[in-house]
Order: structure tokens, then C-alpha cells, then sequence
């Protein structure tokens, strides 16, 4: 879809750079407009099929959680209807930062890569966790465990703090990611659990103004960067349904795709279940129908 003029961001604005779901696009006065779109990818290869509304609830849902966790920490948000036209619903307008070259990841329960990894050694990202846990266990408290910012079409790698404070170059500023991090995570659970959803981990990422004030960014806890799972029926010892991708993964790693590019279309009972479940995740932690904030937002 083409850009549309507003106040901020013209036709002809720049694409800087295009990830697998977001395009970011030049703004003036030292902004960007963050754009999500509707793709979809399993295993680092995205579909050539999209999910319809998945950018807008992608969108929806940060915001929601940019104004309930600002107490916490400052974030990137300037508008979201200053926005091109085209793009309303999907696309903020944000501060452009220095990000910070890790993700920061929280995990309240032991799953995905963090349950392969305690497998092999008791641990996740360096942390040794208690013996006897079971897949999809409540841990007895919620670790920061960063990860590398991959390129694209390549896989984060879970590195322990030591690590990731190389990375970053400032072992004071990870820290206080740390500290960030943990207290975003559990505001954010606190709330999930009253609307009857597990969030089981989130990733975040941060980064600075020129001033040195350490900004949130990109998404936050949407079921992109988050493994939310219905407090109803929740039984660890085994994986637990989702409200994000793994609906599309499970899909993927049973059609006899091999993983590697180009990724299957997806027939069209996996595109409206996703599309189900990302709304579902709309609905139940913002409290209101999707539409709403298609509404808010001018779409």
C-alpha cells in the first residue's frame, strides 16, 4: 500500500529498512513512522501468505500497553493518528533512538528455547534454575534472559548477562534494562492474568535519546514478541495452547516444508484461526471489541 501525505511523513518518505513483519519509514523532525504489516513467518521465513487486521492488532495492543507502563518508562510513542491515512490502525509515529543492540527478554515460565535450553543444562542465558521442572512450569520468580538481535532471516541467540553486557558496551545500563524489563513484564502479567491470560515471556527492546533517558520501543507484549496462553485449561507438563503464531508454526511443521525458503501459502481455515486468535488477544487484554480501536486510531 502506498503512503498517503500527513503532517509528518510524505509520499515520497524513505523505506530505511524492512523486517520481516515492520517497515520503518523516514519522518520529519527526527521521527519515524513504524509500520505493521499484515505478514507472517514461522522458522525466520515469512509466508507468502498475510494474516488480514494482524498489524492492527500488533499496533492496537502496544499502544495499549505504551500508556499503561509509561510510569515505568518513557516510550517512543508520539501518535498514531498522524499517520498516513492508508496506514491508520497499523502505524505509529514514534521518536527515532539509539536502540540498544540486545533484546530484552523476561520469562515467567519455563518453555520454547529457554525449555531446550534447561534441558540440556539446568539453566537459561546462565541462570540455573531449580531441578525438576516441567515444560511450561511457572518459574518461582521471572528471569531476564537477552538474546542477540539477529539479522534478518537469521535466529536470535540467547546469551547470559555477562554476555550481553559486552554487547552493549555499559554493564550499568544493562542492568537497568534489567530492572526495566522485570517490572514492565510483571505489570504487564498482573493485568493478563485478570483477563484470564498467561503471559508466559515478552521480549523488549529499549533505546536512548540524545540525552541519555532510556526510551521502550518497537512492540510491546503483543503476540508477536509474546507467548500468551488462556489461564483456562493452563496444565504444565507439556506445551499449552496459544493466542500467537505457534497456531501457524504447528501448521508449518506438519505440511512437510523443510524450513527453508520460500515458505507454503497457508490455506485459508490457518489464516481466519490466526486471525482469530491475534483479535481474541485484541479483545481480552484491552477489555473492549477490536473495533474500537480501529475506531481510536481514524482506520
Amino acid at each position: 500500500m502506498a503512503l498517503v501525505a500527513s503532517p509528518f511523513v510524505s509520499e515520497a518518505a524513505a523505506l530505511i529498512s524492512q523486517g520481516k513483519v515492520r517497515d520503518i519509514y523516514e519522518a520529519a523532525d527526527e521521527r519515524l513512522l513504524l509500520v505493521a504489516s499484515d505478514r507472517i513467518s514461522t522458522y525466520d521465513v515469512v509466508h507468502p501468505t498475510p494474516i488480514p487486521d494482524k498489524g492492527k492488532v500488533l499496533t492496537g495492543l502496544t499502544a495499549f500497553w505504551l500508556e499503561r507502563t509509561e510510569d515505568i518508562c518513557p516510550n517512543h510513542l508520539v501518535s498514531y493518528t498522524d499517520v498516513p491515512r492508508g496506514h491508520r490502525g497499523r502505524a505509529m509515529l514514534v521518536e527515532r533512538l539509539k536502540m540498544v543492540p540486545v533484546e530484552c527478554v523476561v520469562r515467567g515460565y519455563i518453555t520454547g528455547s529457554g525449555w531446550k535450553d534447561y534441558g540440556r543444562s539446568g539453566a537459561v542465558c546462565g541462570i540455573e534454575l531449580p531441578p525438576g521442572l516441567r515444560e511450561s512450569e511457572q518459574l518461582p520468580e521471572p528471569i531476564f534472559t537477552p538474546a542477540t538481535k539477529a539479522e534478518l532471516g537469521d535466529h536470535d541467540e540467547n546469551v547470559d548477562f555477562d554476555r550481553a553486557a559486552e554487547i552493549v558496551g555499559d554493564r550499568a545500563l544493562l542492568e537497568e534494562l534489567r530492572r526495566l524489563s522485570l517490572a514492565i513484564y510483571e505489570r504487564g502479567a498482573a493485568h493478563a492474568r485478570e483477563r484470564g491470560i498467561i503471559l508466559a515471556d515478552t521480549k523488549f527492546e529499549f533505546g536512548r535519546r540524545a540525552d541519555g533517558t532510556i526510551v521502550l520501543g518497537d512492540e510491546v507484549m503483543t503476540p508477536d514478541s509474546s507467548r500468551f496462553w488462556p489461564a483456562d485449561g493452563y496444565e504444565p507438563g507439556h506445551g499449552q495452547p496459544s493466542f500467537d503464531k505457534q497456531f501457524v508454526r504447528d501448521w508449518a511443521a506438519g505440511s512437510g516444508w523443510d524450513k527453508t525458503p520460500p515458505a507454503p501459502e497457508l490455506p485459508d481455515d490457518v489464516v481466519d484461526g490466526t486471525r482469530r486468535r491475534y483479535v481474541d488477544a485484541y479483545e481480552r487484554i484491552a477489555g473492549e471489541p477490536f473495533e474500537r480501536w480501529l475506531e481510536r486510531s481514524g482506520t
